[in-house]
């Protein structure tokens, strides 16, 4: 019950990249995989890699997402950003020889 509770609040703040520009790798795709698995991973390894059952799930244990949630979808921005960097650097100037 608590990876459900993690996984959701990452699905909630996912929803608020709307608000970003779409420069994540994969698009807004990438940004959900990135909510998703960094809240997953992140609630998981500050509860001692272990998930709490049903009677041990509390409020603060859907909180517990939110970091983990901001770190992944920060690590999927910035691979876009570098991805378009590298493609811009890449592509030809017109009119230089090279």
């Amino acid at each position: 019950m608590g990876a459900f509770s993690w996984v959701m609040m990452g699905l909630a703040l996912w929803h608020f990249t709307i608000f970003l520009p779409d420069r994540f790798w994969a698009g807004i795709v990438g940004a959900f995989l990135g909510a998703l698995i960094g809240s997953f991973l992140f609630a998981f390894a500050i509860n001692g890699f272990t998930i709490p059952g049903r009677n041990d799930t509390e409020i603060l244990t859907a909180l517990e997402g939110i970091p983990g949630s901001i770190i992944g979808i920060a690590i999927v921005y910035y691979l876009g950003v570098r991805q378009e960097n590298q493609a811009a650097a890449e592509k030809p100037v017109a009119g230089v020889p090279g």
